[in-house]
């Protein structure tokens, strides 16, 4: 397949003629639904680039958070099982948190590098209170939005090898989770058959496979 040639110049006009799409919508007004320290749940009215007028659309603002592509000394994978309210199932996940915010906010954007805790002390947190383990060897992946669509927030992605046990989980109250380790082999296995069910954990599978 021959490839075609796109001179500077070309692409220059090219990115001028994808800004001249109008594919923005035009927020007109927005009610705050539910406000308080843990979401923003917003009920908004948009105008289309058609000139229509679209609503209700609802987005939401809730907090980054971490995911750690976590192994052991054997190369195997340090998941967590713990219920999820939303398909109201007990789940296989890696470790993930919420990146703590130092300004009294949970969510939306803050005043400045230092209105969050830096990603990687997230995730190195995380990981030693979700699991009781800690690594010497980080890697970021990715930093990717959690759902383009709907909602604001972040997701940072981690590996950390060489994964040791250190203590004992320390949970939030409302945690309730154990510790399970699985190959990587077992991994895909479950990912194939849909018992893997956070999607932005599959990727960061996915984008530590490609590493």
């Amino acid at each position: 397949m021959e490839h075609e040639n796109i001179t500077p110049q070309e692409s220059v006009c090219r990115g001028e003629e994808e800004e001249k799409e109008a594919l923005v919508w035009e927020e007109i007004c927005t009610e705050h639904v539910v406000q308080d320290q843990w979401i923003d749940f917003r009920r908004s009215s948009y105008r289309l680039p058609d000139g229509s007028v679209f609503a209700p659309f609802y987005t939401y603002s809730r907090r980054d958070y971490v995911v750690i592509v976590a192994t052991d000394e054997d190369g195997n994978c340090l998941c967590v099982r713990q219920f999820r309210q939303g398909i109201r199932q007990v789940t296989t996940e890696f470790p993930a948190g919420g990146i703590e915010r130092t300004d009294g906010r949970e969510y939306g954007p803050g005043s400045g590098a230092a209105a969050s805790e830096d990603a990687l002390e997230a995730a190195k947190r995380e990981l030693l209170e979700e699991t009781g383990y800690i690594s010497d060897d980080w890697e970021y992946l990715l930093t990717v939005p959690s759902n383009a669509t709907i909602s604001d927030n972040y997701a940072h992605i981690f590996t950390a090898s060489g994964c040791r046990r250190s203590g004992e989980q320390k949970l939030d109250e409302t945690e309730f989770l154990n510790i399970r380790k699985y190959t990587p082999g077992e991994i895909e296995e479950m990912i194939q058959r849909g018992a893997f069910q956070q999607a932005v954990h599959i990727m960061a599978w996915l984008l530590a496979r490609r590493r």
